[in-house]
């Protein structure tokens, strides 16, 4: 039903910035909560950020919460995930995720969502 492809990723010096991309296609999915997770090397895949279909409300991972910023433009389809501030810690393979449960709510957990990425690599360096 729907289809969701990650870009922005690659390798940024640590103290940097960078910019996620998430574009869904095959229906419109702004009725939907959007996510954000990643799997870290040797890692459990961790919640990372989640936007509501309307963008109105926001939920961060503690360990990204002033950091990220995540935000999604309806007309274009897509979400964002803004990352700054960038450490060694945040390299991981980035998933974005979206929940297509009718009254679906910002939820933290992977289970939740319908629909997964394929991932885009970031890697932080020291």
């Amino acid at each position: 039903q729907v289809q969701l492809v990650e870009s922005g990723g690659g390798l940024v010096q640590a103290g940097g910035s960078l910019r996620l991309s998430c574009a869904a296609s095959g229906r419109p999915v702004s009725r939907y909560p959007m996510g954000w997770f990643r799997q870290g090397p040797g890692k459990e895949r961790e919640f990372v950020a989640v936007i509501s279909g309307g963008g109105g409300s926001t939920v961060y991972a503690d360990s990204v919460k002033a950091r990220f910023t995540i935000s999604r433009d309806n007309a274009k389809n897509t979400v964002y995930l803004q990352m700054n501030n960038l450490k060694s810690e945040d390299t991981a393979v980035y998933y974005c995720a979206a929940d297509r449960t009718i009254f679906a709510t910002t939820s933290r957990k992977a289970d939740e969502y319908d629909y997964w990425g394929q991932g885009t690599q970031v890697t932080v360096t020291s």
